[in-house]
């Protein structure tokens, strides 16, 4: 049988009439077969000519369905990330597989409620002058920033264990945004308690201040669609 290497593999992506293989656990197997991977697409989430041992963790069926299809070759193991990791943190990501994908996407959804909680609030306090929806916007604020710092450490985490730290372009935009993001966050949720009133009509800098808030609305619609992106790629039918 033939020894792949991951560069190697990335030809068999089913694309313009090629085979489509797939890796998991170290075997290749030739899926060119499954009506399933047509184009070389599973699932439009999942995508031929990788190793995918960590994806069939999260698939609703087991490894069994793999006995349907030959085994064309070995896939050659490669220093992975976790070898570059602490000592400490490689043993915990051996012991619990979980941890190289899912605590980013676990934590992510609550700077993204939060803070367009935020701007939806201030918003409403605006139309309405009702103080206690303004209230409540500081506390998604609080609450938004408080969760910021985590998901970021835990993003990049994930970009280094399953990405080698590479330079890849939805994580570029990711890092970069939310990176202005944490910081417009502290500037706004300082400002806000250094002067309670900002929002008031009239009020020096509550204009400015408004528009940094409106600006959440944008900047973690952005984050969000490039982190979707990496977990369900879009498609040209």
């Amino acid at each position: 049988m033939r020894t792949f290497d991951a560069t190697e593999l990335t030809q068999f992506d089913g694309k313009d009439g090629r085979p489509i293989y797939i890796a998991h656990e170290g075997k290749v197997y030739d899926v060119s077969g499954s009506k399933l991977w047509k184009g070389g697409s599973h699932m439009r989430r999942h995508h031929a000519g990788a190793d995918l041992t960590t994806d069939f963790g999260a698939a609703p069926h087991g490894t069994e369905v793999l006995e349907r299809y030959p085994q064309v070759g070995t896939l050659r193991k490669e220093v992975s990330a976790e070898a570059k990791l602490p000592e400490f943190l490689a043993r915990w990501m051996e012991r619990f597989p979980m941890l190289r994908r899912h605590p980013h996407p676990m934590t992510v959804h609550f700077p993204i409620a939060f803070m367009m909680a935020a701007t939806v609030f201030n918003v409403l306090y605006v139309l309405t002058g009702i103080k206690s929806l303004e209230i409540t916007a500081l506390h998604c604020l609080g609450a938004g920033l408080l969760f910021l710092p985590i998901v970021m450490v835990t993003g990049l985490l994930s970009w280094w264990v399953n990405y080698l730290g590479k330079p890849v372009k939805p994580i570029v935009v990711k890092i970069t945004l939310s990176t202005v993001l944490f910081v417009l966050s502290i500037i706004v949720f300082t400002w806000r308690m250094a002067v309670p009133d900002i929002l008031e009509a009239g009020r020096s800098g509550s204009v400015l201040y408004f528009l940094i808030i409106l600006s959440f609305i944008p900047l973690v619609s952005v984050i969000g669609w490039y982190g979707a992106k990496l977990t369900f790629p879009v498609e040209k039918d």
